[in-house]
């Protein structure tokens, strides 16, 4: 059924349905049924008012099952620009992703109205939800380039894969060469204060080739522009927070494009 098809449940017809069904039954059995009869109309109304609060409990649920992930793209999508503010575009529309793609087709049928009419509220247990997970402390991440390179070999080799840098100059866009598997990889990685755009993608996406690897991807603390993520998309490249290369496996990264 279309969004704009569906129909929220009304209370009216269930009073009536429930009065069809009650008092007969009120009649027959007197002040007993006539108690039994009340009770049902106390149920209705009460299920009905507590719509609301089942409404975030089962956004909490969905929510809470991907908190983790929600927890580090939050922190990939946030940073703090050259003048001090914070930057949470990419974080909205993330939530704004999840809510659609994953939170709302399970919500809908049950809470046809309430999809657009409370948004917001949704949007707000996200939220609430990818700010209550415990992230490891960012402080020790290197300031400079060179250093956050070494930050990230570190960590792909304490996750189990065989790395090696590549030199300095000629390194044909790969910072990392890294294998494990029998896949090849190779890793760009950029310390942002910004989120990194296309030429990143581009340099990744032209070192598989020139280093003979199975994959490619731009590792970044500060996330990416929405037109890198459809380059990436468009020629296989993996982005990837820092934080994801502890537990990173080979099926985790795209195939060449």
């Amino acid at each position: 059924m279309k969004r704009s098809e569906a129909r929220p449940p009304n209370l009216v017809a269930r009073l009536f349905w429930t009065s069809v069904v009650a008092c007969p039954v009120a009649f027959a059995y007197g002040p007993p049924g006539l108690a039994a009869a009340g009770a049902a109309f106390g149920l209705v109304l009460l299920r009905h008012v507590d719509r609301p609060r089942r409404f975030r409990a089962r956004v909490r649920r969905v929510a809470r099952a991907h908190a983790r992930t929600l927890a580090l793209r939050r922190r990939q999508e946030c940073f703090v620009d050259a003048y001090g503010n914070e930057i949470r575009d990419g974080w909205l529309r993330e939530c704004d992703y999840f809510l659609d793609r994953t939170v709302l087709p399970q919500l809908a049928p049950a809470f046809p109205d309430y999809v657009e009419a409370r948004r917001a509220e949704a949007l707000a247990v996200v939220e609430a939800v990818a700010g209550s997970v415990a992230l490891p402390d960012e402080t020790t991440m290197p300031e400079d380039g060179i250093g956050y390179e070494r930050f990230c070999l570190a960590r792909l080799r304490a996750a189990g894969w065989r790395v090696h840098p590549t030199p300095a100059s000629g390194d044909q866009g790969a910072d990392i060469v890294a294998s494990r598997g029998g896949l090849r990889l190779v890793l760009q990685c950029k310390r942002y204060g910004k989120p990194v755009g296309n030429a990143a993608v581009q340099e990744a996406a032209a070192a598989r080739g020139y280093w003979e690897a199975d994959a490619a991807a731009v590792v970044s603390n500060a996330g990416f522009t929405p037109a890198a993520r459809k380059l990436a998309a468009a020629t296989g490249v993996a982005l990837l927070h820092h934080d994801d290369l502890d537990d990173l496996h080979e099926q985790d990264l795209p195939a060449e494009a």
